[in-house]
Parts: structure tokens; C-alpha cells; sequence
């Protein structure tokens, strides 16, 4: 499978509405997508997609859905480690800082306690 470095902003979006949604038709698909190209374009992303090993087809009926072929987690802490690599020189601190820094009046109480919850129990397993 190729990385997330290698789709394009639309395979992109396609990607994100797929795991967004579990799975999708092309039109469904093209229904998520903001100023949308036609279906045909859609169909080929897909194709493209499905060749380069990011999305499988399976037939529900009459149409074909697609369904992201990596899981949501392993994906999530794949995207996750892409970024920080990218624009954090592998530092967990400096994406943690600048988490806090971007959402410091967003966060609630309880999403900092929860936070402060899992830093203390990485300590204790030693990670």
C-alpha cells in the first residue's frame, strides 16, 4: 500500500468521506465531496484508489461500494505519525504543544483530566 503522502488532495477527500461513512458508492462518494467532479471522475479516483491498494469493491445489489482497506485506528495513528514526523521532527512533545496551544479555549476540563490521565498511565507502563 502506498502511503498518505502519495494521494492526491481528492483521493484525499475521497478517503476521509470513505471512513467517514464505513462505505460508499462512487455517487454517494461524489454526493461528500466538496465542489464534486463529475461521476465519471469519481469512478476513475476510485479505480485509482483501489489499484494503488488504499480501497477494496465489494457488489451490494446492482452497484459496487468501496470500503478503505486499512482500519480506521491503524490509519488514524498512521496519519498521526505521518504529521508528526512531517511537521514535528518526530517529537510527540512539540504535536502535543502545539494540540494544546491551537485548542487551549476549546478543551474542556475534562478532556485535559482525561489527557493528564493517559500521559500518567504511559508513565507507569513506561512507554
Amino acid at each position: 500500500m502506498s502511503t498518505p503522502g502519495n494521494l492526491s488532495r481528492r483521493e484525499r477527500q475521497i478517503m476521509d468521506i470513505l471512513y467517514q461513512r464505513g462505505k460508499a458508492s462512487a455517487s454517494e462518494v461524489r454526493e461528500g465531496m466538496e465542489a464534486a467532479p463529475g461521476y465519471s471522475a469519481v469512478r476513475a479516483m476510485l479505480r485509482v484508489l483501489e489499484e494503488k491498494g488504499h480501497v477494496k469493491h465489494q457488489a451490494e445489489g446492482l452497484k459496487y461500494v468501496f470500503v478503505p482497506v486499512v482500519a480506521r485506528d491503524k490509519a488514524k495513528r498512521s496519519a498521526v505519525k505521518h504529521v508528526m514526523e512531517t511537521f514535528f521532527n518526530g517529537s510527540a512533545e512539540q504535536i502535543v504543544a502545539a494540540l494544546l496551544d491551537v485548542s487551549s479555549t476549546r478543551l474542556t476540563r475534562g478532556e485535559l483530566d482525561r489527557m493528564s490521565e493517559m500521559i500518567e498511565q504511559a508513565k507507569k507502563e513506561g512507554k
